[in-house]
């Protein structure tokens, strides 16, 4: 028999945005869904890290424009937190331009979501991250190589992927062009699980926080550059 000790615990959720009808909306639809609750609100980035730090939360929905403290900078604070590591921040705002989506999976974010993004997918990501993948869209993916090959001077290959195999190497590759796991393991013949292992091993490797920030490194350690394809 199934008992209410049985049930996994929610999954705890912090919003964060200076509008308090975007927050109202948000904890509505958050509070509706089964298996999630919100466990704090903040109007401003500073305050978000103090709520953080007290309350917890799997999934930060984190706001860029605000007084004070802004979004990127607290992303940074929380991301940078060793006590926050199980922290995952998800941007979302109404700017959609490259240099937030770069900045933002550069400081820690584990995904990029506009306000407009349907109430489903929000939902959607917030699970995604917390089951440890993160929110790099193909088009998040292209903006955020635009946006690196905009600000990053021409870079040789680091010595610090001497840490990798060459199939790690390889995967890493395909991360950062924008593959799933799924569509990396049909080009290389391997099994999806293994793809996952080889992503995972890098991470670890490199001390990548999340998918996200293994496909900045690949950039920026010349891995991979601009327009670039197997």
């Amino acid at each position: 028999m199934t008992t209410d000790t049985d049930a996994p615990d929610p999954i705890r959720v912090l919003l964060v945005d200076d509008q308090v009808l975007v927050r109202a909306g948000l904890r509505a639809l958050v509070d509706a869904e089964p298996g999630m609750s919100v466990v704090g609100e903040a109007g401003d980035g500073a305050t978000a890290v103090d709520v953080a730090r007290r309350e917890r939360p799997h999934v930060v929905l984190m706001d860029i424009r605000m007084p004070g403290v802004d979004g990127l900078e607290a992303t940074q604070q929380i991301s940078a937190d060793p006590e926050l590591a199980g922290v995952h921040v998800v941007i979302l705002t109404t700017f959609e331009e490259d240099d937030y989506v770069f900045e933002a999976i550069r400081g820690g974010a584990a995904g990029f979501l506009v306000k407009d993004t349907e109430p489903a997918e929000l939902l959607r990501a917030v699970r995604t991250v917390v089951a440890g993948e993160s929110l790099l869209s193909p088009r998040a993916t292209r903006s955020l190589i635009e946006a690196y090959a905009t600000h990053a001077k021409p870079a040789s290959l680091a010595p610090e992927l001497d840490v990798l195999t060459d199939r790690e190497r390889q995967v890493m590759q395909l991360v950062a062009i924008g593959l799933t796991n799924t569509e990396i393991a049909e080009r290389l013949f391997i099994s999806p699980m293994t793809t996952k292992t080889h992503v995972s091993r890098a991470m670890i490797k490199l001390g990548a926080r999340d998918r996200a920030q293994l496909v900045v490194f690949a950039y920026e350690t010349g891995l991979v550059t601009p327009g670039w394809h197997p």
